[in-house]
């Protein structure tokens, strides 16, 4: 486990018990909310929410649809208590790059408000291209900076204690995804927040 990933697993673990109350899980609900409204799921298909924490956004995806739910996470405490919220779902304590999925077993995956904190983006986006099936879909929601900002703020994440890596700008996911074998086939932005859709080819 590297640096930033120890980072996130004490910083999470601490808010485990209480996240939704907390400034990061109230953070998210806006996230979450403008994925549960993107995302269409087939019945008995297979979702997996990669940095899942505790559960939440599978949660309420599970209101609007039939689906075998996974979860992945880097801390085991989250991992509790997604598996409290969610028990006929699976969870798994991992890091981003080491899914613990079968070769295209996922017909939808979902990284929300977490893609800047994963340290080998470029192992993520291989790991994804391997479990995601021919012509399922990725949906990436996170912090969206002006570059002006980037520019200012990405040097200093690596102080950062909850494990933040780095904020990205649409066009270098998409970058970063293209080269495994997704196509960008939508790009929403409201309010600080860019979530993308690419699709396995």
């Amino acid at each position: 486990m590297n640096k930033f990933e120890q980072r996130s697993k004490n910083s999470y673990n601490k808010k485990a018990e209480n996240y939704d109350s907390t400034f990061d899980g109230k953070f998210t609900v806006r996230f979450k909310k403008m994925l549960y409204q993107s995302i269409k799921i087939k019945s008995d298909g297979t979702v997996a929410d990669i940095a899942c924490g505790n559960g939440r956004l599978l949660h309420e995806l599970a209101k609007k649809a039939s689906f075998r739910g996974y979860g992945v996470d880097i801390s085991d405490k989250m991992i509790e208590q997604a598996k409290k919220l969610n028990p006929d779902m699976q969870f798994y304590v991992s890091a981003c790059d080491k899914l613990p999925f079968k070769q295209g077993e996922i017909d939808i995956m979902i990284v929300c408000a977490a893609f800047h904190h994963f340290p080998d983006a470029c192992g993520f986006a291989k790991e994804a291209a391997r479990a995601v099936k021919t012509g399922g879909s990725l949906y990436i929601a996170d912090v969206y900076l002006p570059k002006a900002l980037r520019v200012l703020i990405n040097p200093f994440l690596r102080f950062s204690k909850a494990g933040d890596v780095k904020f990205y700008a649409s066009e270098e996911i998409i970058a970063m995804f293209e080269k495994y074998g997704f196509c960008a086939k939508g790009i929403k932005m409201r309010g600080g927040i860019q979530m993308i859709r690419l699709q396995k080819n």
